[in-house]
């Protein structure tokens, strides 16, 4: 079922990341007159279609290859490689007898309207649910073999200053701009001693290849809801108790709770907990779904601050701002050797995995899962290699720097390397994938 969930989740991410990718295009190519002959969500190779259905001059469908799509609009040469139109003259609503200033927003949509899906997200968030404080006072839950434990932090420490700076919340403690400095540190209360941790300078890597931060903010498993009829009202459990232990083993985070119920369905646990005027015990046995028919209660020290909608507005694009600039510190850093490529990038595998994770999460995981997603696939079509939209718009901006088209061959062979390109970097990043799940 898990294998199901995450080929699902997948797709979905795709499918829209791919749908207003490609509408982008479509869009910008309709608004300047331009004939588009094809709208495809994933790729149709040998003509294999899920659905296809022709409107006007536009013929729509789904391919059964759901790893993108494309438009195809008339008079360009994509990644299609076809050649078809070369012998004719330029028609008007052809790509190619636009000026340069509307083939270049054309080919810029796509990038545009990722970068806008992303935003929107963001705005829905913040404005429906308000801004996230969680403030330091609340201890970390670290997790085993994650970056900050390797760093030498502990379930149970409080963050006090980042870079000799003092930090009130866990948002600025994790401020994303932090993991992209020359260093960082953090000073850390434990027991009521104060010391000093550094970051690994490649952190940004070491964070992608674990997919995630693997600390936040500790959640104390402290009951908010008791199902009726289910084993945690049988065994006594109550609204505002407190689990301490399980089988005699110390918890302090509501996720090491539904670890240790999940993991034993149908078998015999002995949990403690506190209620408000003793320490109570009882065996109580997970059902057959591994749930026992407990909601936790979120901690007091986490708030919503609400924003109006022009707030909210300016928050989304300020954080799509700050998002786009660390992938693009994130992306020289792997360029430029300091980061190690085959850990730093990750292929459908590890998308989809992610992808899934987010989900079970929430929709609002989900939702800023797609958010990062969708800009990563804005700043990485704006590279200029050929066949992607970078590379495009860099043939067509020269073309209108120099006053004349380049030859249709040599734009052909410049597509042709590109797709080359591409499909190998594809099946590296892929088997990549499958050597380092």
């Amino acid at each position: 079922m898990d294998f199901l969930s995450t080929i699902f989740f997948f797709i979905v991410a795709i499918f829209i990341l791919v749908t207003v990718h490609e509408l982008g295009h479509f869009l910008t190519a309709k608004l300047f007159g331009m004939r588009v002959d094809k709208f495809y969500i994933g790729f149709d190779f040998y003509n294999m279609r899920l659905w296809k259905k022709k409107i006007g001059d536009t013929e729509y469908g789904l391919g059964v290859f759901p790893l993108g799509g494309y438009v195809k609009i008339a008079g360009m040469v994509d990644e299609s490689l076809d050649t078809d139109f070369e012998a004719s003259a330029p028609q008007p609503w052809e790509f190619r007898a636009k000026p340069v200033w509307q083939r270049l927003i054309v080919l810029a949509g796509g990038v545009t309207m990722n970068l806008l899906l992303a935003a929107a997200i963001f705005i829905g968030v913040t404005y429906t649910l308000g801004e996230s404080r969680t403030s330091t006072a609340t201890p970390a839950f670290v997790e085993t073999g994650s970056i900050f434990d390797q760093m030498g932090l502990k379930t149970g420490d409080r963050f006090v200053e980042a870079n000799g700076t003092p930090v009130a919340t866990w948002e600025d403690a994790l401020e994303p701009e932090r993991f992209t400095a020359d260093a960082l540190t953090y000073t850390i209360l434990r027991d009521g001693t104060t010391f000093t941790i550094s970051a690994p300078k490649n952190i940004l890597g070491k964070l992608n290849e674990a997919e995630g931060f693997g600390i936040r903010p500790i959640v104390p498993p402290v009951i908010d809801q008791v199902m009726a009829g289910n084993p945690a009202e049988q065994g006594g459990l109550k609204p505002g108790d407190l689990i301490t232990a399980i089988d005699g083993n110390a918890v302090s985070d509501w996720t090491e709770v539904v670890g240790i119920i999940s993991s034993h369905p149908g078998k015999a646990l002995n949990f403690t907990w506190k209620d408000s005027a003793a320490t109570l015990s009882a065996a109580i046995t997970p059902g057959k779904d591994g749930k026992i028919g407990i909601m936790l209660r979120q901690p007091a020290t986490t708030e919503r601050v609400k924003l109006s909608f022009p707030a909210a507005v300016a928050s989304g694009f300020t954080q799509t701002w700050k998002m786009s600039a660390l992938t693009v510190q994130g992306f020289g850093k792997i360029f430029s050797g300091q980061e190690d490529f085959r850990k730093s990038v990750g292929g459908p595998i590890k998308i989809a995995k992610i992808a899934n994770r987010s989900a079970e999460q929430g929709p609002v995981s989900f939702l800023f899962f797609l958010a990062v997603l969708s800009i990563s696939l804005a700043i990485i079509n704006m590279l200029p290699i050929p066949a992607l939209d970078g590379g495009q718009f860099a043939i067509n901006a020269v073309e209108g720097i120099i006053r004349r088209e380049i030859p249709f061959a040599v734009k052909m062979r410049i597509q042709q390397i590109g797709m080359v390109l591409l499909l190998t970097l594809f099946a590296y990043i892929l088997i990549n994938d499958i050597l380092n799940p």
